[in-house]
């Protein structure tokens, strides 16, 4: 039981928190991808600068003395995630929009997308140093220990992680809600899979270009807050996980958001399950072994440090043999 336990910690718990993390950057690089058709490298600074939106925005929270018993960082995110979707409409209208209007093709979206991308990281250096920023530096983490029948140590479980988790669930919901009863989520649908044929059936692009940057504006601040919540906050925590949002964006089918959210969770399963130690579980069965054998002490597919490789196996294994992704999304 005791190895069990350690499985759920480890593997179930860790897969859940970092795919949740991955399925909501995500979703907003494939909503930009099916509705503009360019990769938006900045999308992982995006997700840092709503996770520093919500910093100064708890900050200002805990001058006034407001205390409710949640992490302040989760209870400002009404605040910062429309804050972080302006900081997205105001990079597409400074940046993205003069390029559209002069018919750029979509590398050049992208180069300016990494030009973004070093922009706003030293825009936070320049502001915050770049030292990391904790949350909890005047209020409490909360740990839930969740005792388990016939084990010695209990399922772990921190407060951001919980909440990080039920607030995939809310925005998943909310975003399937969007996309399939209301007019301006149709429209988005429909543009992503015919733009041409969406602008002369009447649905107002520059409408639905707007909801997009709005709604992968909000996502990235979630996913950001929710992320620094659980580590620290630093200048490049977002940047470091950009290539797996990516991979996940990639594997579940560009420009299709269900299968972003599978590629997140596909992705993030993979790398906790790939740098999980198996000695740990398959322990009880080494007298099984024949001839004297032994584990090894450390029987990981990848240590710990090689996490993000995984994410580039999978990419190139499913461009090899389903370009489109699982969900069968644009392959180009």
């Amino acid at each position: 039981m005791e190895e069990l336990v350690f499985f759920i910690n480890k593997v179930l718990v860790s897969g859940v928190v970092l795919g949740s993390v991955y399925a909501l950057g995500a979703v907003g690089i494939t909503l930009i991808f099916g509705i503009l058709r360019f990769a938006h490298f900045a999308h992982g600074d995006m997700m840092t600068a709503g996770g520093f939106i919500s910093l100064i925005l708890a900050g200002a929270a805990t001058t006034i003395g407001l205390q409710t018993g949640w992490p302040t960082g989760f209870i400002v995110l009404p605040l910062a995630l429309p804050l972080a979707a302006l900081l997205a409409l105001g990079l597409d209208r400074a940046f993205y929009q003069p390029l559209r209007a002069r018919g750029a093709k979509p590398v050049t979206l992208l180069i300016a997308s990494i030009g973004v991308t070093l922009m706003l990281q030293g825009v936070i250096r320049l502001f915050f140093g770049a030292e990391g920023q904790n949350f909890f530096e005047t209020e409490p983490k909360e740990i839930f220990r969740i005792p388990f029948p016939g084990a010695g140590r209990p399922i772990t479980v921190s407060e951001p992680q919980m909440l990080l988790i039920g607030a995939t669930v809310l925005a998943v919901f909310a975003l399937h809600l969007f996309l399939t009863r209301s007019r301006l989520g149709k429209g988005m649908r429909a543009m992503a899979d015919n733009a041409a044929l969406a602008q002369v059936s009447g649905i107002n692009t520059a409408q639905v270009i707007r909801a997009t940057w709005i709604i992968a504006g909000g996502l990235a601040g979630l996913a950001g807050t929710m992320l620094a919540l659980d580590v620290s906050l630093k200048p490049d925590m977002a940047f470091n996980i950009i290539l797996p949002i990516f991979a996940a964006a990639i594997v579940g089918g560009l420009g299709h958001s269900y299968g972003a959210i599978a590629g997140g969770f596909l992705v993030g399963f993979a790398e906790t399950i790939a740098v999980f130690n198996w000695t740990t579980v398959l322990r009880p069965f080494a007298g099984y072994l024949p001839f004297g054998w032994q584990f090894p002490a450390d029987l990981s597919v990848v240590p710990s440090e090689y996490k993000l490789s995984v994410a580039f196996v999978i990419l190139v294994v499913v461009l090899l043999f389903r370009p489109t992704g699982i969900f069968k999304g644009a392959s180009t």
